[in-house]
């Protein structure tokens, strides 16, 4: 079983025929960003207008100290999850599906591989709804003719890889941070103060459990690819404190951009906040923006899944990704909220899984031997994780499913270890 696995490690480095500067299927060698470089691919990530949207419903469902308690401990936690991922990505040098193989098995990772690339396809899917539908609407145009043509032109820029990441990230996050600003300072003004915003006694009611599944759950799917981008990062403090910028701080903003507004007007949408306030095309290019900054990132991830499972050069994977979830946009984006629903529960143990396994096994992560064909614990403690947290009635799923995997997965290394010690 080893001769096999290295034989099927030879053939996969044999298939990358030319020079690969993304990286896709061996650990970084070059490339390699700087601190502000590596900030502004995560920030312009996580600066995506779902968040906004979660944010008006808790801006509508809660009052200023729920607000502020759901924010700061919902994004504390996406903070330090995605900042040790963020630290395995730059210490390893490898992508989430190179890393995937030593944690599952050269063929067990086909199965995460697979979930990743499905999932990170489909919310490439739902951004170019969340654009193409409220501008058919606003504009008379028709829905599906601006899906294929967003499809399209944020497939050809996911094409460029980091590199496309980074330079536009660079003109989208500046912009959203000045529209949301100035919407939160005509929001503010409108409430004839900050101590206004909030409602003692909101129009809708979340428990504060609820509104942490909100926050939680919102990213922790994408958050779970950070080693796909902190792996570029010239060094480990470099790659965790752009992580924790992005994930804390920039999905706090992003919250309070949406809840703002939410609460002051009582609409939860953040384009109708804006069309509120007279800024209907600033809406439309920053907004715009946004989301094809996020939707970069997340095709970038399924094209680099789909390379890991077929061995297919990255540009044509991504082209693949980029034409399916096109096609299934509109579909997608009807079932948004059952399709974030499956994301928080079935990704998030893909990352604990990947963390325990690290820092059981760190040798193994610095060598270019793959050695395991499969590694069923792993396999059996997400499908224990994500099991257990169907089931379960209560807490914040995405937690309940990376607790439990969490659990059972560690659980099962300190039993090998001891049998291997008695042995």
């Amino acid at each position: 079983m080893e001769k096999n696995s290295l034989v099927l490690d030879k053939v996969a480095q044999a298939n990358v025929t030319e020079v690969d500067t993304e990286f896709a299927e061996t650990k970084v060698t070059g490339n390699y960003q700087s601190f502000w470089q590596l900030m502004m691919v995560l920030v312009g990530f996580t600066f995506f207008s779902p968040s906004m949207l979660a944010g008006g419903q808790l801006g509508v469902s809660l009052t200023a100290k729920n607000f502020i308690i759901a924010i700061l401990l919902g994004n504390l936690f996406l903070a330090v999850y995605t900042g040790v991922l963020a630290y395995i990505g730059q210490r390893t040098g490898l992508n989430l599906d190179l890393l995937n193989r030593k944690a599952f098995g050269t063929r067990g990772a086909a199965i995460p591989s697979l979930l990743m690339g499905v999932t990170q396809t489909g919310w490439f899917g739902v951004g170019i709804a969340m654009i193409a539908i409220p501008l058919s609407k606003l504009m008379g145009l028709n829905s599906y003719v601006l899906v294929i043509i967003f499809g399209v032109m944020m497939t050809i820029t996911a094409i460029k890889g980091m590199e496309a990441l980074k330079i536009f990230s660079s003109f989208a996050v500046p912009l959203i941070l000045i529209l949301g600003f100035y919407s939160v300072y005509l929001s503010v003004n409108d409430a004839n103060g900050l101590g206004n915003v909030f409602s003692d006694t909101p129009m809708n009611s979340l428990t504060l459990t609820q509104a942490l599944s909100f926050v939680i759950g919102n990213f922790i799917s994408g958050g779970t690819t950070t080693p796909n981008f902190t792996r570029f990062g010239k060094t480990a403090q470099q790659a965790i404190w752009a992580t924790v910028v992005a994930f804390f701080i920039g999905n706090i903003v992003m919250f309070a951009f949406g809840a703002v507004g939410a609460s002051v007007y009582g609409v939860a949408d953040i384009f109708d906040v804006l069309m509120i306030q007279n800024l209907t095309l600033l809406a439309i290019i920053t907004l715009t923006l946004n989301v094809w900054s996020t939707n970069n990132n997340a095709l970038y991830t399924s094209g680099l899944a789909i390379t890991s499972l077929t061995k297919v050069p990255l540009k044509l994977t991504t082209i693949l990704s980029g034409t399916i979830g096109t096609v299934f946009a509109i579909s997608l984006y009807d079932h948004f909220v059952s399709y974030l629903n499956i994301l928080g529960v079935i990704i998030p143990p893909v990352g604990m899984v990947l963390i325990i396994d690290y820092f059981f096994n760190k040798q193994a992560y610095q060598t270019d031997v793959n050695i395991k064909l499969w590694n069923m614990p792993a396999l059996v403690a997400v499908a224990t994780g994500v099991i257990v947290s169907l089931l379960l009635p209560v807490g914040i799923s995405a937690v309940n499913s990376l607790v439990v995997s969490g659990l059972v997965y560690g659980v099962l290394q300190v039993l090998n270890k001891r049998g291997n010690n008695e042995c």
